[in-house]
């Protein structure tokens, strides 16, 4: 069985990514839950990573660390993951990418605290420029998209689950959005995964 090893729901923002695919395509696996912010925490993370950092995901001897190439070797063996069609699926494939590594203004000012609610704090400009930008994706795919379904590219694709803790921030932080992605966020959110991670989040605000 599939071991995928996470963070706090409540801040782990890579931990969620690959978390929701797999549960959106009903992959069975283990989940390894490991609390961070703690003294033992990287030495316990170093127990089934070697990045030191988690998610991580171990599949018998083969590990993959990484939440996008995780999400990559859960595609292999599940392809639904990715559009079927070739332009759509290169697409995903870029919006991805840029989530995985760019928006650092966006990342720094405005993290991932899905307890909190914080409607006036972290809008610098550069994370403005950021929310933009993620903002004309989603208005994009939804806008071309929209006849084959509710998430970005129709149906759910791991480019879904590479912004789905952009929706976390996006309603900690307030922030606007036009009537497109105004419902794929809602999409998002009631998915059953997201409210378990959600409720998981507020749990770890008790303890």
């Amino acid at each position: 069985m599939l071991k995928l090893v996470i963070g706090d729901r409540n801040y782990s923002s890579w931990s969620l990514r690959p978390w929701l695919a797999i549960k959106q395509v009903g992959l069975p696996f283990e989940e390894i839950y490991i609390r961070l912010r703690d003294s033992k925490t990287r030495s316990e993370i170093y127990k089934y990573s070697p990045s030191g950092k988690v998610p991580c995901l171990i599949d018998g001897d083969i590990t993959v660390w990484d939440s996008l190439a995780i999400c990559e070797y859960l595609a292999e063996i599940e392809p639904s993951l990715w559009p079927s069609d070739r332009a759509a699926r290169a697409e995903a494939r870029a919006i991805c990418a840029e989530m995985h590594s760019g928006f650092g203004g966006f990342r720094h000012s405005m993290p991932m605290e899905i307890h909190a609610s914080k409607p006036f704090d972290g809008r610098t400009a550069e994370a403005a420029a950021d929310i933009a930008r993620i903002i004309a994706i989603w208005e994009s795919c939804r806008c071309r998209f929209a006849e084959s379904g509710p998430f970005l590219f129709g149906r759910f694709s791991i480019a879904d689950a590479m912004f789905s803790p952009v929706v976390w921030r996006f309603l900690t932080y307030a922030v606007e959005l036009p009537p497109a992605s105004k419902a794929w966020v809602e999409t998002m959110c009631a998915l059953p995964a997201m409210e378990y991670w959600r409720a998981g989040a507020l749990a770890e605000k008790g303890e």
